[in-house]
């Protein structure tokens, strides 16, 4: 199916601004649904109101998710905004999609402790320190010798999650399997010296 003009020049107008190909993907698609909504009506004789009735048809009758409806108004919003430059204003009575909360699946304890028992012993330290001291996986795998205070029972985790340092607590129990890893390694060591 061609593309209309008028979506033909608002994809220019992205273009030429260095939109991400994805963002001008999406947000063409909500203006068309937006122009198909109101029959075909060209955008600048819609108003604020066209919009809310737009967003409300999105979560009454599409059922789409909060997210979904969001990038729907940044789209009618940059449009409005940005290419017309004429602001919709306030935009506050439409029927926003409320999101759903989310309960995490958790493990019971018995199950961590099968889980953890039935483990091939190469990956149960990895897995202790994820699950011990709340390590995510790269962290976990960029973790050296220095970063694991034995005596303070602390973790120090560089550049994390936000590229941020943070300092975790080490399970007692780990602290045995950890010293075990660090003779094996300083073993390897002595080898690779020794051939030199």
């Amino acid at each position: 199916m061609s593309k209309s003009p008028f979506l033909s020049s608002v994809e220019e107008y992205m273009t030429v601004r260095r939109y991400s190909k994805r963002t001008i993907k999406s947000y063409l698609y909500w203006i068309r649904s937006y122009i198909l909504y109101h029959k075909k009506a060209h955008p600048k004789e819609l108003h604020a109101k066209h919009v809310e009735d737009f967003l409300t048809y999105l979560s009454v009758k599409r059922k789409v998710s909060s997210s979904t409806q969001k990038i729907a108004l940044n789209a009618l919003a940059f449009l409005y905004n940005k290419f017309f430059e004429q602001p919709l204003g306030n935009l506050s009575e439409f029927n926003r999609v409320k999101r759903q909360p989310r309960l995490p699946t958790v493990l019971t304890e018995g199950e961590v402790m099968n889980l953890l028992h039935n483990l091939d012993p190469v990956y149960k330290l990895p897995v202790g320190l994820l699950y011990g001291s709340g390590l995510r996986l790269m962290e976990c795998v960029r973790l050296r010798v220095n970063d694991v205070d034995l005596d303070l029972k602390q973790v120090r985790v560089w550049n994390g999650k936000g590229a941020k340092h943070r300092l975790s607590t080490l399970a007692v129990e780990l602290a045995h399997g950890i010293k075990r890893q660090i003779q094996k390694v300083e073993g390897y060591l002595e080898e690779d010296l020794q051939k030199e």
